[in-house]
């Protein structure tokens, strides 16, 4: 069994004491991280060697910035979206047992027809075309990360105050559909049909304990992996940390 779990950390220097915490409470084979906010040089490898996790990251002072944790071997793929004329920090994956990892951090887009929506746009097109082509190259693709796209009703609080804004916009659950329809399956939706489940909620306006939030942060696994999958959760318990990043755990497991 490999259990595999996606987090936007929100800075990684800021929640060290959480995640040493959930990795030594959680038995953790994989581990992508999000908005880790740190250049390369100043990345805190030693603490995670220290628990027993090698690392492969990419990333940009105060920005983006993608991590991949790992315990045994495992080997770096690539740390860019290839293709794409871009020094944000989004993108890393590894391979490990002739499977491919692939952690991502979606861009936000601020704003429906902002500049920001149309390089959201730009990027996830250019995603698509790459990850169609591991697709062809692996048989085995796990896919992770910070989609920034809520999929459905069902992953808003409020659909009605959502609809037709940014993370929840006709277009972005469009550009996720065509990620599915090559083959993947968004593992939490495999066990729990229902609503009411988040894996971001904002900071402002007590959203949290309210529960008003949505479920951008996920875990998708292709056709040759679905069957395998036994579970998948978000995890809100580090939710409710002191000074916690804005987004919880998903945690799938696969035979």
């Amino acid at each position: 069994m490999i259990t595999i779990a996606s987090w936007n950390v929100n800075s990684i220097r800021s929640r060290l004491d959480h995640l040493r915490l959930w990795l030594e409470k959680n038995n953790i084979d994989i581990l992508c991280l999000q908005e880790t906010k740190v250049q390369d040089v100043d990345f805190p490898e030693q603490m995670f060697s220290e628990i027993g996790f090698q690392t492969e990251f990419t990333g940009q002072k105060s920005y983006n910035g993608v991590c991949i944790l790992f315990n045994n071997q495992a080997n770096l793929f690539c740390n860019e979206l290839q293709g794409l004329d871009d020094d944000q920090r989004r993108l890393i994956a590894i391979t490990k047992d002739k499977s491919l990892f692939v952690n991502i951090y979606v861009p936000n887009g601020s704003a429906l027809g902002s500049e920001k929506f149309q390089y959201k746009i730009r990027w996830l097109n250019k995603f698509c075309d790459w990850i169609a082509e591991r697709c062809k190259e692996f048989e085995n693709v796990f896919l992770l990360g910070d989609f920034n796209i809520a999929p459905d009703d069902l992953d808003v609080h409020d659909p009605d105050e959502w609809r037709d804004k940014i993370l929840c916009s006709d277009q972005e659950r469009t550009m996720f559909e065509q990620i599915l329809s090559m083959g993947f399956h968004d593992s939490f939706r495999l066990f729990e049909k229902g609503a009411g489940f988040h894996s971001w909620w904002d900071y402002r306006t007590g959203a949290f304990r309210r529960n008003r939030g949505l479920r951008i942060d996920l875990i998708l696994a292709n056709n040759a992996l679905a069957d395998k999958c036994t579970k998948s959760h978000i995890d809100i318990g580090p939710r409710k940390n002191e000074r916690p990043s804005d987004h919880a755990p998903a945690v799938s497991s696969f035979d």
